[in-house]
């Protein structure tokens, strides 16, 4: 078998296609490889060693996967982050991983400046792409450098931040494995094996959403290992999506299903404007994908869509499309060197068919919640197997069905949305005493961002006072986080304990939902 792995192939087949930008520019494996080694050698003139973080805050570009390789040849743990983020988010990430360099762009220039400044990042380390004050250009990175790749060769890692129930977010962190970078690891081949993609055999990768996500990260930059193309989209567009396909006949994706309902409302003749034969395993997950939605994109690009379910954190489970129409709403069995059991809450494992906390282990692997002991603890059981908190069900075939979910979680379009957040902003705002957010269904996004205003006493109730609330929460948490539609009650139902029964706001909302279906 051919040579695998980003700089094999860079000194292999140099003017072989890695990267096409979203503006068209594309970009060679030599230089490509040249560029990740530069920016490798500028952050160890910076002082940067094994084990430390970077971060950086870029749209999807050629820069955003070759800090990646930059991080992973030095040891390095490379942050990506989420750039919908308040400058107070953005802050906290970077203080709360230790960051010793930054990278963003002009795009995100004053949330960068500002959480810089916060976070007190030394100006020396600070790099922007375009103009970002206080930061130096990002090509002046490693600029002094001469050729080649960089000392102490060792493999770095993503560190990824994820939300937890309390709203803060969480580093999910693996132990570094301190092996030759150069090297793809079997994981990593392995993993796309699952999903039927192999090194080289013609596949390209196209990328429609953020890097920032654990996902679409590791799907790009294991593309590239494997001597794919990749071809990043900017945002997603589903007629720019379909043409892409077409011009650089795309095999394979990550989406999620907001993406599929967006294609599926294209007009008949545009979407057979565009030939998608080329395409081999569209992998969907990050958010439950409507039975209907599922149909018709099968229906439209055959078996060739895959539903996947894991986390961040490890895990999971797959079911190709031919499958699914044989067990339709499973997200599948286990995918080699994973486990799923369901557990109850003393953690004894529950017989196939009935509901319990759903845990999952990927071989060995190993992760631990960045700072927070008692949270890794907690999601753990049995050596390796943890749980992010889904209710599910195995079926005498082994078929994961997902039931529920035990946190109050949000998912908006694929994004998690922790509502203890937007509600921890809204009770310190004056004309509120208490707040409830939660999840209701949305045609489009699977569900929107509701909050329930309990008004502080002689506080009325209306339009005014929620275009306030709104502009008061604009400055504290990201816009995906902003409540869609606000209501107002009297007083909001709490036990004697302090705790809110939720479920009471959050459930009519729901049955109607279900009353339609």
């Amino acid at each position: 078998m051919e040579a695998i792995g980003l700089w094999t192939i860079a000194q292999n087949s140099p003017d072989a296609l890695a990267v096409v930008d979203p503006d068209g520019a594309e970009v060679a494996y030599g230089p490509f490889a040249a560029s990740a080694d530069r920016y490798a050698k500028g952050l160890q003139a910076l002082g940067l060693h094994a084990g430390d973080c970077v971060a950086m805050m870029l749209p999807n570009s050629a820069d955003a996967l070759a800090l990646f390789f930059a991080a992973l040849e030095t040891g390095l743990y490379i942050v990506p982050v989420n750039w919908h983020l308040a400058a107070a988010e953005v802050a906290y990430i970077l203080s709360d991983s230790g960051s010793e360099a930054f990278i963003a762009h002009e795009r995100f220039a004053a949330v960068a400046a500002d959480a810089a400044d916060l976070a007190s990042i030394r100006t020396e380390a600070r790099f922007g792409v375009g103009e970002v004050p206080g930061f130096a250009p990002l090509a002046e990175l490693g600029a002094g450098e001469p050729e080649g790749p960089p000392a102490d060769l060792t493999s770095g890692a993503p560190m990824v931040y994820t939300s937890g129930t309390s709203g803060r977010p969480k580093g999910v962190r693996r132990p570094l494995t301190g092996t030759d970078p150069y090297q793809v690891p079997i994981a990593s081949s392995g993993f796309f094996s699952v999903f039927g993609i192999k090194p080289f055999d013609g596949h390209v990768h196209i990328c429609c959403s953020p890097l920032y996500h654990t996902a679409v990260l590791n799907f790009s930059t294991i593309s590239l290992q494997l001597g794919h193309p990749v071809v990043l989209m900017d945002k997603f567009d589903a007629t720019e999506m379909l043409r892409l396909i077409s011009t650089y006949r795309c095999t394979h994706s990550h989406m999620v299903p907001t993406q599929f309902k967006r294609l599926l409302a294209l007009p008949d003749d545009v979407k057979a404007k565009y030939d998608v034969s080329s395409l081999r395993n569209m992998i969907h997950g990050a958010a439950p994908c409507p039975h209907e939605v599922k149909r018709a994109m099968l229906d439209w690009w055959g078996p060739v869509v895959t539903e996947y379910y894991a986390a961040s954190e490890g895990g999971g489970t797959v079911i190709p499309g031919d499958e699914w129409l044989r067990k339709p709403g499973s997200v599948g069995r286990p995918w080699p060197y994973s486990e799923i059991k369901i557990l109850d809450d003393e953690k004894k494992e529950l017989p196939a068919g009935e509901p319990g906390l759903v845990y999952m282990k990927m071989g060995t692997s190993k992760f631990s919640y960045y700072k927070d002991e008692k949270k890794t603890e907690e999601a753990q059981a049995d050596g390796n197997l943890f749980t992010v908190g889904d209710i599910g069900y195995l079926d005498d075939e082994g078929y994961l069905y997902l039931h529920d979910r035990k946190s109050d979680m949000i998912i908006s379009g694929g994004v998690n949305i922790y509502p203890a957040e937007v509600e921890s902003a809204l009770t310190v705002h004056p004309s509120v005493a208490d707040a409830a957010v939660f999840g209701i269904p949305h045609d489009e996004w699977g569900e929107e961002v509701k909050a329930v205003i309990e008004p502080a006493a002689g506080v009325a109730p209306g339009p005014e006072l929620t275009a306030e609330l709104l502009e008061h929460l604009s400055g504290r948490v990201a816009k995906f986080k902003l409540p869609r539609t606000v209501d107002y009650v009297d007083q909001l139902p709490r036990q004697d304990n302090g705790k809110l029964y939720k479920r009471k706001l959050r459930d009519p909302y729901w049955a109607d939902r279900d009353r339609a279906i």
